[in-house]
């Protein structure tokens, strides 16, 4: 057996058994709550990017006033979103935005968390995207293909920074819509093919 596979089978079961956090590692406590032991260079931003929590609620519930990643600390990450509807979120932003650049993948993902926000929209993300005639993946099928690699990714940074971008309920691409109500709204961005807007 190499020395690598070794350290890594005794590290696993020192974990499992003993209840030793690595630094870098996520585990699940007693309570079900995970876990995050810091690694060294590792940021409060990074964190919160690899588990898809608004960096916000991670520093509230863990009592962090100051943005310091202590390695070697543990941190509870708050569950802010289950995983399926955080695959479903990636599903529509790989159906709407492939091809896109990563920016633009980051709000699509945020349009869909500040709708949750509203008034004027749906409370979960499954009604969110199933709303009647609002994104053309779920009329087209295309919101039932597996989601990329970077779109999972753009769905945990949006969770991160949701509450610290912009307000965007609305996304198109001109070049393929014509709608005439799209058009009188207020452009707040332009990311690739899209325009974002309030």
């Amino acid at each position: 057996m190499k020395l690598s596979v070794l350290i890594s089978v005794i590290m696993t079961l020192s974990v499992i058994v003993l209840g030793i956090a690595f630094p870098g590692t996520t585990t699940k406590a007693s309570d079900g709550a995970t876990k995050h032991v810091i690694k060294q260079g590792e940021s409060i931003w990074d964190i919160a990017k690899q588990h898809g929590v608004p960096i916000g609620k991670l520093k509230e519930v863990n009592h962090n006033v100051n943005n310091v990643a202590e390695p070697g600390k543990t941190l509870i990450i708050p569950h802010v979103m289950n995983d399926k509807d955080k695959e479903l979120l990636a599903r529509l932003v790989h159906a709407e935005a492939k091809g896109e650049p990563y920016r633009g993948k980051v709000e699509v993902a945020g349009v869909v968390l500040n709708r949750l926000d509203s008034n004027e929209f749906p409370d979960t993300v499954r009604e969110v995207i199933y709303q009647k005639n609002q994104f053309s993946p779920v009329g087209d099928g295309s919101i039932n293909k597996p989601a990329g690699k970077d779109a999972k990714r753009a769905v945990n940074e949006a969770l991160a920074i949701h509450g610290y971008t912009n307000d965007a309920l609305y996304f198109w691409n001109p070049s393929i819509s014509d709608s005439e109500w799209m058009k009188q709204l207020e452009v707040i961005k332009i990311i690739g093919g899209h325009h974002f807007a309030i």
